[in-house]
């Protein structure tokens, strides 16, 4: 039996994919109750966190709304109320975090240059 990787401490992620990779393998330490909501609200904070300290980083999640319009584009969600509430609502059956997890898969694969 291998052992699941460990999480890492915030500074040695290198970008939000890393801290969201540590979402994913311990997503209730992160996200109580499942909650997309919870989870937009730390993204959130992160991408305030760039923009306080000066950091340039790519970030799909906060006021650029990258990901929102992605959303959007590909599935014709209305984004009004954040791509949280859009997941939770259009998502269907799937749980709402592991769709979150798989579209940002989607999301990043379609970003990466051939």
């Amino acid at each position: 039996m291998s052992a699941s990787p460990r999480p890492k401490l915030p500074s040695e992620h290198e970008d939000v994919y890393g801290l969201l990779e540590d979402i994913r393998l311990r997503p209730e330490l992160w996200v109580p109750g499942r909650r997309l909501g919870t989870l937009q609200t730390l993204l959130w904070g992160y991408g305030l966190a760039l923009e306080v300290h000066g950091v340039e980083e790519q970030f799909a999640f906060g006021s650029s709304r990258d990901f929102s319009s992605w959303l959007a584009a590909r599935f014709g969600w209305g984004m009004s109320l954040g791509w949280a509430c859009a997941i939770e609502e259009y998502g269907g059956a799937d749980d709402p975090l592991d769709l979150f997890f798989r579209l940002v898969d989607e999301y990043r694969a379609e970003l990466k240059p051939e």
